[in-house]
């Protein structure tokens, strides 16, 4: 991701305004745009988002824009980043299996705090420091934990790959066949059990209903458990033996 500095002058080195200036122009920053960019998204979603609307939302010339962001994906780029800015997560505790849970939730909190950027935020790669500090946070905690760093790198792809479908599903998605709430919970039950299919009729009850927190606490309990019991199961540091790249 390419981050521009603000201009200051029109001296050497200066890249040329594009564009003229309008309403809100003098107090134009990066930052400004960015969180402009995530209140449309909060409103509209991603899908409202194009430079025009963006800048029409600041009262400025869409042509400005370009002086702090090289276009629609650099700002998206860096509207993820600035959610990710504001992970928090709680000072580690020592216990692999406390961490873990903790970090998950802090995760989860983040992403429902700006549920119609959520997909930016699961799926954007990006190489920011603000963006590597969660895989950081994780490769350390399982490295602590006695990992070698080839299990550490794959477990740590089966916790996010875990966590990060759970939580598109859940900001993008509907249920997997449950509903939320009574009344559309009691007509996909009677959807189900006048099925036919025995086991579908069985689990009738269970799937016509959706609750995310529980949804959530269950994916989270299940993966982090796998985890830490695979780590006590091979040993410390016997895991995986860490392949050499290709070409070493």
């Amino acid at each position: 991701m390419t981050t521009k500095t603000e201009p200051t002058g029109n001296g050497p080195g200066t890249p040329a305004r594009r564009g003229r200036p309008r309403k809100g122009a003098s107090t134009l920053t990066r930052e400004a745009i960015v969180e402009a960019t995530l209140a449309l998204i909060d409103d509209d979603g991603v899908e409202g988002v194009g430079m025009r609307t963006v800048a029409r939302r600041l009262g400025v010339d869409a042509k400005s824009l370009y002086n702090y962001v090289d276009g629609k994906d650099d700002l998206l780029d860096a509207v993820a980043e600035h959610i990710l800015i504001g992970l928090a997560f709680p000072e580690p505790t020592g216990s692999l299996d406390a961490d873990l849970r903790a970090v998950g939730r802090t995760f989860r909190a983040n992403t429902l705090a700006h549920p119609r950027a959520g997909a930016l935020i699961l799926t954007r790669q990006l190489d920011s420091a603000a963006a590597l500090y969660p895989t950081e946070r994780l490769l350390s905690m399982l490295r602590a934990a006695g990992c070698r760093p080839a299990e550490a790198v794959r477990l740590l792809r089966t916790l996010l790959a875990t966590v990060v479908g759970t939580l598109l599903r859940e900001v993008t998605a509907g249920p997997t066949f449950g509903e939320v709430g009574p009344a559309g919970e009691s007509k996909r039950r009677a959807d189900l059990e006048s099925s036919g299919m025995p086991a579908l009729v069985e689990a009738a009850p269970h799937l016509a209903r959706f609750d995310h927190d529980e949804e959530f606490e269950y994916t989270l309990d299940l993966v982090v458990t796998a985890v830490t019991t695979r780590i006590e199961r091979t040993g410390r540091g016997a895991a995986v033996t860490d392949p050499l790249p290709p070409g070493d």
